[in-house]
């Protein structure tokens, strides 16, 4: 079992951080949300392909990951819910991107790992 063994607690700092997480809480929760749709490798890809190329449509990210387009829309459907994603309708056919608010997390994540220029062979 581990246990602390602080001397002297620093309660300028304990209530510091507190009132900084406070502060921040909306928006490390909707981090929280991002990061956690991300995590699936599926949707990750979809993020990925939605950075590179603005914007795609179900059809195209179907023939891509080589899924079907209700396996593809049940993801979209999970970024859309949590607006990662928008979208925007032509005629029949819906295209996605991601959202503004998201493209910066998305953007940041995706640069962390140094992605190649050309997408990977899935």
């Amino acid at each position: 079992m581990n246990t602390c063994i602080r001397v002297f607690a620093d309660s300028d700092q304990i209530n510091r951080c507190r009132e900084d997480l406070k502060s921040k809480e909306k928006g490390l929760l909707e981090l929280a949300d991002v990061l956690n749709l991300a995590g699936n490798a599926v949707r990750l890809k979809i993020l990925y392909l939605l950075k590179q190329e603005n914007e795609l449509c179900p059809c195209d990210l179907s023939d891509i990951l080589g899924m079907t387009v209700p396996a593809v829309s049940q993801h979209l459907k999970k970024l859309k819910d949590a607006r990662i994603v928008t979208t925007k309708k032509s005629g029949q056919t819906i295209f996605y991107s991601v959202e503004g608010q998201s493209q910066r997390i998305i953007s940041s994540v995706l640069d962390l790992f140094k992605l190649p220029n050309s997408i990977p062979t899935l």
